[in-house]
């Protein structure tokens, strides 16, 4: 079984390559001031990278067209996750830099 520390560490493991990667973070906030969510951006190539954490089990990647109008609607994209966050952000280091997916 794994624990919230387990399975914290593992979040921050991931995150951080993330970051290795050349992810952006931003850490929008709701009415109340509270953190909303951690939202990472990364633009290369001809695409945009976009992960959306709300909890440990509430994360949404996506990879879209460099010309999307909206990076955290987008209307259209090559590859999207959703689920837990570790392994929304496992397949999300997983893809290839160099094409679209």
């Amino acid at each position: 079984m794994t624990s919230s520390r387990d399975t914290t560490e593992s979040a921050t493991v991931r995150l951080n390559a993330l970051i290795l990667r050349g992810f952006q973070f931003l850490y929008p906030r709701n009415h109340k001031g509270e953190l909303a969510a951690v939202v990472g951006v990364r633009a290369h190539d001809n695409v945009i990278d976009v992960v959306r954490l709300h909890d440990e089990n509430d994360a949404i990647a996506t990879r879209m067209p460099a010309d999307e109008a909206n990076v955290l609607v987008p209307t259209r994209y090559s590859w999207q996750r959703t689920g837990p966050a570790c392994r929304v952000i496992e397949e999300l280091l997983e893809l290839p830099d160099d094409r679209t997916a």
